[in-house]
C-alpha cells in the first residue's frame, strides 16, 4: 500500500473538523496515525475530535487557537498538549466554582463575573485562566457595570485584541454610551505601538 499523503490527509482532516463532522475527521486523523504514529498534528486532531463529540463549540475554540498559535509559535504543539491535558483538571476546579447554590443556579451554561475573578485569584496568572475559562465555560455579565470592569480587566491584562472584539459585539446595544466610549478610548491608549 502507498504511503498516504501527509499534507492532502491533514488538510482533509481540518476541513472535516472545521464542519464540525468530528467522527469523520477522527477517521481521517487515525488513518494519518497509522502511518505517521508519532505525528504531533493528527495525535492534537484526534484529542480534539473525541472534545468535539461532546462539545462541538469548545473543540472549535481550542482547534481555532491552535491554528493561531501554530503560525506564531514553534513549539505550539507542546503548548496544546499542556493545555489539552490541563483541560480536565481546570473543568473540575470550574465545576466546583458552579456548585449550585441560590445565586448560581441562573449561570448552569456559564459562570458569573464574580466567580470568574475568583478563579483568576485562585489561579494567580490572568491570561492562564483567562484561557482556561474561555475554553471550557462561558462567562455571564448581569449588567453594563460588570461588562465595563470585564473589559477594563482585558485591556490592563494585554488583551487588547480581545477586548476590541468584545466592545464591538455589543456596541449597538450601548449606543452614544460614554462609558463605552471611554472604553475604546481607553483601548486605544494600551495599544502596543
Amino acid at each position: 500500500m502507498a504511503k498516504i499523503s501527509l499534507d492532502t490527509f491533514l488538510s482533509r482532516a481540518e476541513e472535516l473538523f472545521t464542519l464540525g463532522k468530528y467522527e469523520n475527521a477522527l477517521t481521517t486523523y487515525g488513518l494519518l496515525l497509522k502511518e505517521y504514529p508519532s505525528h504531533a498534528e493528527a495525535q492534537i486532531g484526534v484529542y480534539l475530535c473525541d472534545i468535539g463529540m461532546e462539545s462541538g463549540e469548545e473543540a472549535q475554540a481550542l482547534f481555532d487557537y491552535y491554528q493561531i498559535i501554530k503560525s506564531e509559535q514553534e513549539d505550539a504543539g507542546e503548548v496544546m498538549v499542556k493545555i489539552l491535558t490541563s483541560l480536565d483538571s481546570d473543568k473540575n476546579e470550574i465545576t466546583k466554582l458552579l456548585k449550585p447554590d441560590s445565586d448560581k443556579l441562573e449561570y448552569k451554561d456559564g459562570i458569573g463575573y464574580q466567580e470568574f475573578l475568583q478563579f483568576i485569584e485562585e489561579r494567580g496568572d490572568f491570561k492562564r485562566a483567562f484561557e482556561d475559562v474561555m475554553f471550557s465555560t462561558k462567562v455571564i455579565l448581569k449588567n453594563k457595570e460588570e461588562y465595563i470592569l470585564f473589559i477594563t480587566a482585558l485591556i490592563e491584562k494585554g488583551q487588547q485584541e480581545l477586548a476590541l472584539q468584545f466592545l464591538d459585539s455589543i456596541g449597538n446595544a450601548f449606543e452614544n454610551d460614554q462609558e463605552i466610549y471611554a472604553l475604546y478610548h481607553k483601548l486605544n491608549e494600551n495599544a502596543p505601538r
